[in-house]
């Protein structure tokens, strides 16, 4: 799922026979099928909540920091398949946006591991693992910071160097006082298994 540009699933090559790959944004779709055509991998345009598969489809579903539905993706596992997915938490960085006084873009409480735990099991999916972190990130000059916040849109998404100069250039003295500015990444990794319901009829 939210392969890109298909370059962290070639790497893992080679792959199982039946390996299908799939992007949301239409312009990696091609970069990502020029790159995996090699290995025989198909790439299929569709979204998280729109996988383009029948229901059954696949043993393994592999997911890194891409957009998430967990009745969509359980609903193209197998039985007993599994879905393995590293997720950006919805705390990430969010002392970026406390040092430039932008407000989180999204609620911090919304997208962690405990609500991702509970999605899951609503939808048959039993978890087999789970590790949640916080991981430091520093920044060592004012220029890097602007290059992750153009980068990364989301996380201030009005961001713009001359609507943000006065608390960027606080943050650049900060930076140069105190050596570097860090950030906090929240990551959250989950394995899953899918286990349907089974309906018992006694006599």
């Amino acid at each position: 799922m939210d392969t890109g540009g298909g370059e962290i699933l070639a790497f893992l090559s080679p792959l199982p026979r039946r390996t299908v790959a799939m992007e949301g944004w239409q312009p990696n779709v091609a970069v990502a099928a020029e790159r995996l055509r090699p290995m025989n991998v198909p790439v299929l345009a569709g979204t998280a909540d729109r996988i383009p598969a029948r229901e059954g489809a696949f043993d393994l579903v592999l997911n890194r920091h891409g957009a998430l539905d967990a009745a969509e993706a359980a609903r193209v596992l197998t039985e007993g398949g599994r879905l393995l997915t590293q997720q950006v938490g919805s705390r990430n960085d969010l002392e970026l946006n406390l040092a430039l006084g932008a407000p989180p873009s999204t609620d911090p409480k919304s997208w962690t591991l405990a609500v991702a735990e509970e999605r899951f099991r609503e939808c048959g999916l039993h978890v087999l693992d789970a590790r949640e972190e916080m991981i430091d990130c520093a920044f060592q000059d004012i220029g890097a910071v602007v290059f992750h916040l153009r980068a990364v849109s989301w996380q201030v998404p009005d961001f713009d160097h001359d609507r943000y100069e006065k608390p960027l250039r606080a943050l650049h003295e900060r930076i140069r006082s105190e050596g570097a500015f860090t950030v906090r990444h929240h990551r959250f990794l989950i394995e899953a298994e899918l286990r349907r319901a089974r309906t018992v009829i006694g006599r």
